[in-house]
């Protein structure tokens, strides 16, 4: 089993990225492996609502989004992860996710998933609102930790001070485990997701 963490911060070593290695850390004690994807500072296009992933299964901007998209075919889980910017996630990866999940969100859907912010003081309770919505409309099942996915400094060693986030870190790691050998058990049993129908309603009257 494999658990992608998203790193949607401009700084790949950043207080998001402790966030992150401590939900990795947890993860690969429990035998999950993990792999880290920093979006990078290079610029993206926002979605442009042009449709052709609906023709060509890709999005039609060649960069990082459809490597991700691809990589994540052979995941079994996800964490994002985002700094806080006047209380919504970076705006690099909403583009990021706006355009994987539109143009690749079969590949996301029914994997368990968690959001994870890192912010100077506030701010972290809107942004994980927003992060998670990704998630919901995607059948993804939301993981939960002890407290709300959130670590608290403006320096990387700050948050490491910030114990109680990175318990709450912790324990999310060692939750996604669980729920993951849980999926994997039922699916052994023959149990798998279900295939859920899709009917869109216009609110046009």
């Amino acid at each position: 089993m494999r658990v992608m963490l998203v790193n949607g911060s401009s700084r790949q070593n950043g207080c998001t990225n402790v966030a992150l290695r401590e939900v990795s850390r947890a993860l690969e004690e429990e035998g999950i492996e993990t792999e880290h994807f920093f979006i990078g500072n290079a610029p993206l296009p926002d979605c442009v609502a042009c449709r052709k992933c609906r023709e060509i299964g890709r999005c039609v901007f060649g960069d990082l989004v459809n490597d991700l998209v691809e990589r994540a075919k052979s995941c079994d889980g996800f964490v994002f992860g985002s700094p806080v910017y006047f209380a919504h996630p970076s705006a690099r990866l909403l583009t990021v996710m706006d355009r994987a999940f539109y143009s690749g969100g079969q590949h996301f859907a029914h994997k368990p998933a968690a959001a994870v912010l890192s912010a100077r003081r506030a701010g972290t309770t809107a942004s994980f609102d927003v992060i998670n919505k990704y998630f919901t409309i995607t059948a993804m099942p939301v993981v939960a930790s002890t407290y709300w996915n959130h670590v608290h400094g403006s320096q990387p060693e700050e948050v490491q001070e910030d114990k109680e986030g990175l318990m709450t870190m912790y324990n999310l790691g060692k939750n996604m485990a669980w729920l993951l050998k849980c999926i994997a058990l039922g699916q052994e049993h023959g149990l798998d997701h279900p295939d859920n129908p899709k009917v869109l309603t216009n609110f046009v009257r």
